[in-house]
């Protein structure tokens, strides 16, 4: 995650560049702002460029780079929980879909419907974390996503290490209700108040992610990588319903624009972006009276899977694997 991948927010990236740049980084921050509106993912984004990027910050697994976020017992009450148990749903997710929410958080970790806390076990994790040299020999930096989920245990610790803090350590707090948090830990961060984000903005973003991700999956069936498809198809699967179902509305019109694009005296019929059109050029000759009519149905189908609420990650796999097919059978 990059500066110029978080969408909008150009105020707050502006601000954290130049404490970055010219050294003057707070040991505390606290990102503030409604869901969506893309205060983890600035937040993960300026954790990686603290620990100065590289592969290992990219995939979230840099040694000096922690996460705490709300999360429920999973062993029971008797023996302690902390968010590394879910440390790898928690990356895949930030990962695949960076701006998501608590229910998309919930259905990534198997939450049901059981209430996430942030427990005071992590703050003694955190602590431990943090008393540790930095692998590396720069900054140590904590990510805690929804400050508020602390319980009173966690908070009251977590202040004890705001007033202390290791040296050459950033907290990087997110909060969607910054007044739930204990007002003395607010008071020791220096508080970034992001915007929401505008509906046409989030449209844009949606489109181009969807851009994407059909031109990954046609290229993926067309060169038949099975084990990337898979991906593809996990990744498709930690978006939101709604989005998911935006995602066949946005493949339907593509598969539309793409069947005219061949007609080329009908050009006035097509309505595609640069990009969008760009890829036409070399795709559109795949799709065509052979195979329309069959990947259309298949994305109403699985779209029909989708609003009944069918397991989202059987539904996009059997669909990609179809697509295998019917790619072929364009040529």
């Amino acid at each position: 995650m990059t500066f110029d991948q978080i969408i909008g927010q150009e105020t707050a990236k502006e601000r954290l560049l130049t404490e970055y740049e010219q050294g003057k980084v707070p040991h505390a921050l606290m990102l503030t702002g409604p869901e969506g509106c893309g205060a983890l993912p600035l937040a993960i984004a300026f954790a990686q460029k603290l620990l100065g990027g590289g592969t290992m910050a990219e995939q979230l697994k840099h040694p000096d780079l922690h996460f705490a976020f709300p999360i429920y017992k999973k062993y029971g009450s008797a023996k302690p929980t902390y968010c590394d148990d879910f440390i790898s749903e928690w990356r895949e997710l930030c990962l695949s879909q960076p701006y998501f929410g608590m229910a998309e958080w919930m259905a990534a970790c198997g939450a049901d419907n059981q209430q996430l806390i942030i427990y005071g076990d992590e703050s003694d994790a955190i602590t431990r974390k943090l008393s540790m040299k930095s692998s590396q020999g720069g900054y140590k930096v904590v990510v805690l996503w929804l400050a508020e989920k602390m319980n009173e245990t966690c908070a009251n610790k977590l202040l004890k290490l705001l007033e202390e803090p290791p040296q050459q350590t950033v907290f990087l707090l997110v909060s969607e209700q910054p007044e739930k948090v204990l007002q003395t830990i607010r008071s020791r961060t220096q508080i970034i108040e992001l915007t929401p984000l505008k509906q046409r903005t989030i449209e844009h973003a949606d489109t181009a992610m969807f851009f994407e991700l059909f031109v990954m999956l046609m290229r993926l069936s067309y060169a038949r990588k099975v084990k990337e498809m898979k991906q593809w198809a996990d990744r498709l699967a930690s978006l939101g319903r709604e989005r998911q179902k935006s995602f066949f509305v946005y493949a339907q019109q593509m598969l539309r624009e793409n069947f005219i694009y061949n007609f080329h005296h009908q050009a006035e019929l097509n309505s595609m972006t640069e990009a969008e059109a760009q890829f036409a050029v070399k795709f559109a000759p795949f799709i065509n009276e052979r195979n329309v009519l069959g990947i259309m149905e298949e994305l109403t189908l699985a779209q029909r899977d989708i609003e009944a609420n069918v397991n989202a990650k059987i539904v996009f796999f059997d669909f990609a694997l179809k697509m295998i097919v019917l790619i072929k059978s364009g040529k």
